[in-house]
């Protein structure tokens, strides 16, 4: 109910406005005259826009490669700092740290920087005169460029995972210490253990953490694609409605995806009350 509210009072009304927006071409700024175009806005993004496209395809491949990536760690993360050892409080602040210090305009100013490139496409990056660099595109062939950048922003990846170390360690605080004890009973390895008591039980928080690390990357601060939709409405001729048509796609993406995946749930989350 709270969301509801705060949806209904700030977000609704441009929220429409922006779909409306994506039919019309701004004529007149001042007034915000508006002219009917129709689909013409979808049409051009997918057919005259040279830059659209590919953009779309290069931010949905990092995320394909930074999602497993930032979910292992935050996994092997929580899953250590949830052990009883020595100073542990201390190792979660490190890890959460970075949520706090590493907003959108820090990251921004260390991309400009440079900070943790290492592999740069048609470098030569070797050790004992093997050029790694050159056989990462060789045999990688078209993900090779992603993964490149992934490697790049290795550090600010691993960064943006404060958020599900703590959403981990919630979960794996929850879960009964009960099932525990009686899986050690049957005979239960840790390895077992962990397969088939701490992961189902996980799954929720895993479902959890995916949706929110993907919304995460498609709004990062450094993606390529909001750069692009602002560019095309506050740059040149201003094209609102252009842009608000890009906003769109974008946004529907993004909704499909999450949809597949929360849609695909059931065969894969458990839940303790269930048979």
């Amino acid at each position: 109910m709270p969301w509801l509210i705060g949806f209904a009072v700030f977000m609704a009304d441009p929220f429409i406005r922006s779909f409306q927006l994506t039919f019309h071409k701004v004529e007149m700024l001042d007034g915000f005259s508006l002219a009917w175009v129709g689909m013409a806005n979808f049409v051009e993004a997918f057919t005259m826009d040279v830059q659209f496209v590919p953009t779309l395809l290069a931010v949905l491949r990092n995320m394909v490669l930074e999602l497993p990536i930032i979910m292992v760690f935050a996994l092997v993360v929580a899953y250590l700092t949830n052990q009883n050892l020595v100073g542990r409080t201390i190792f979660r602040a490190v890890f959460f740290l970075p949520v706090v210090i590493a907003s959108g305009l820090v990251i921004q100013q260390f991309n400009v920087q440079g900070v943790g490139t290492v592999i740069q496409e048609g470098a030569s990056v070797g050790i004992s005169g093997v050029d790694f660099t050159a056989l990462l595109f060789d045999y990688m062939g078209p993900l090779a460029k992603p993964l490149a950048e992934v490697i790049n922003r290795l550090q600010l990846v691993l960064w943006r995972s404060g958020i599900q170390i703590l959403l981990f360690l919630a979960g794996l605080q929850g879960i009964s210490g009960s099932l525990y004890e009686a899986a050690r009973v049957d005979g239960a390895t840790d390895w077992e253990v962990f397969w088939k008591v701490t992961l189902p039980n996980l799954s929720p928080v895993i479902l959890l953490n995916a949706i929110y690390t993907i919304v995460d990357s498609f709004t990062d601060g450094l993606n390529p694609m909001l750069k692009l939709i602002k560019d095309r409405a506050f740059t040149g001729q201003f094209r609102l409605g252009y842009a608000a048509s890009l906003g769109w796609i974008y946004f529907l993406v993004i909704f499909l995806i999450i949809s597949v995946i929360w849609g695909t749930s059931k065969w894969w989350v458990f839940y303790g009350g269930e048979k």
